[in-house]
């Protein structure tokens, strides 16, 4: 027992550290940020409790709530291209990647990867130069493709779904290489049996890969949407963070930088309480689609 007792306490030792930076910088602003929501005023010493005053601003403020509304709209469709493209094809690249027949996999597994490596703003810029027809249009024309010279990031309606697609180009290496993993630990006896009953590839892998993936099928899909509700960089490095053109970019994480930290122009001045509540609703909105989604993924995935 007083083995136990010691190296339990030699655990805490190197526990402790880590325990500290968690709580400083992660789990105290959290629970700060609900308590700011419920507040306002800038200043700690001018705050004043409003209760759900800010939510009732959010929501009941026309000016307020139809960025919100299209906001949390633009979000969900951002995170949909990217639960359809940056996944969809991250798992179809995977399946290909290990294939036994598959020649040159390394050099291809670099190719996908390397996106991931460069800094979002890079990405962001040299992609908006790449859109932009007065740099690129003449380029298109001169290789027979005039029909790219279009201004994407100008038009409401091609401007969110181009954005969502360099995201899913640069991070698509991330869900590849963990789907590559999760095929990879797949037992190479249920392969060879599947093979001997005559079940074709697509059989084989709805049947015994997929359902064997699942967990890792599932926390790809909250990485996923954590992110894209957090997303706020690379619709910065491609519009600005007013969600141009006409707000048909701005994402939640625009919207809460705005009002919470920047200023909703043209006044400028942050409201923290109304930030904290945009905040406030996207952590319980992140918790409402998490939990169930771990718990229905997990649930068995070693079977």
């Amino acid at each position: 027992m007083q083995k136990k007792t010691n190296t339990l306490g030699s655990w805490l030792v190197y526990l402790l550290p880590a325990l500290f930076i968690y709580t400083l910088f992660m789990a105290f602003p959290l629970i700060d940020s609900l308590r700011l929501s419920l507040y306002s005023g800038n200043v700690p010493q001018d705050r004043s409790f409003v209760g759900l005053g800010n939510f009732a601003r959010l929501f009941g403020d026309e000016r307020i709530s139809v960025r919100y509304w299209g906001a949390f709209t633009n979000t969900w469709i951002f995170f949909i291209i990217h639960m359809v493209v940056q996944n969809g094809l991250g798992i179809l690249f995977a399946v290909l990647l290990t294939a036994e027949t598959m020649r040159g996999r390394h050099l291809y597994q670099t190719i996908i990867f390397i996106p991931t490596t460069f800094a979002v703003l890079v990405t962001g810029y040299l992609w908006k130069l790449m859109l932009n027809p007065v740099w690129s249009g003449d380029f298109f024309v001169s290789i027979g493709l005039p029909f790219l010279k279009y201004p994407w990031l100008g038009d409401t309606k091609t401007a969110l779904p181009i954005v969502a697609l360099v995201s899913c180009w640069q991070w698509m290496g991330i869900p590849t290489m963990m789907f590559v993993a999760a095929l990879r630990n797949i037992s190479i006896e249920l392969l060879e049996a599947s093979r001997l009953e005559g079940a074709s590839g697509l059989q084989t892998f709805l049947h015994i890969k997929l359902p064997l993936i699942k967990p890792v099928v599932g926390i790809i899909g909250v990485l996923t949407f954590v992110n894209n509700f957090n997303a706020f960089d690379i619709v910065f490095a491609m519009e600005n963070v007013n969600g141009a053109p006409e707000y048909s970019t701005d994402l939640i994480g625009t919207l809460f930088y705005r009002y919470g930290i920047a200023g909703q122009h043209p006044i400028g001045i942050p409201d923290a309480g109304l930030g904290a509540a945009i905040a406030t609703i996207t952590f319980f909105l992140l918790l409402l689609v998490v939990v169930p989604t771990l718990r229905s993924t997990q649930r068995g995935g070693g079977e």
